[in-house]
C-alpha cells in the first residue's frame, strides 16, 4: 500500500465528493430546488463529509484526523436522515432513495473502518516530528 500524501488520494474523500455531487444533482433536477432551506441543508451536510475528511487530514495529527473523521461520519448520518425526508416529500423515487441510502451507509462504514485502522496505529502525525 502506498503512502497517502494528499487527502485527494483517500478513497473515502473521493466517495464523499461523488455523493455530494449526486445530492447537488438531485437538488437541481427535482422539485427540491424550490425547497430552498431544505436544499441548502442537505447540500451542506453532504459537503461537510468531504470537507471534514480534508480538514482532518490537513491537520497532520492522528488524533485530530480521527476527530474530524468522526464528524464526517456524523454528517453522513445526517445526510442519510435527510434523504428519508427527500423521499418522504416525493422528490426522489424509492429506487433512487434505496440506492443512495446504501451508498451513504457504505461510506459511513468505510469511514468507521478507517477510524478503527488509525486507532491501531502509533503514528501521531507529521506535526509531531522533531525538527533537526
Amino acid at each position: 500500500m502506498s503512502t497517502i500524501k494528499r487527502f485527494e488520494d483517500l478513497e473515502i474523500w473521493k466517495n464523499a465528493r461523488r455523493l455530494a455531487k449526486e445530492i447537488h444533482e438531485i437538488s437541481e433536477r427535482t422539485k427540491l430546488k424550490y425547497d430552498y432551506r431544505f436544499k441548502d441543508q442537505i447540500k451542506a451536510s453532504s459537503g461537510s463529509i468531504m470537507d471534514n475528511i480534508a480538514e482532518g487530514f490537513e491537520r497532520n495529527g492522528n488524533n485530530e484526523f480521527r476527530q474530524f473523521l468522526s464528524i464526517a461520519k456524523g454528517s453522513a448520518g445526517e445526510t442519510r436522515s435527510q434523504l428519508y425526508r427527500v423521499f418522504d416529500c416525493g422528490y426522489i423515487t424509492e429506487a433512487e432513495f434505496t440506492n443512495i441510502r446504501r451508498e451513504y451507509e457504505n461510506l459511513s462504514g468505510k469511514i468507521n473502518n478507517f477510524i478503527t485502522y488509525l486507532n491501531c496505529k502509533e503514528f501521531k502525525g507529521s506535526k509531531f516530528f522533531k525538527q533537526l
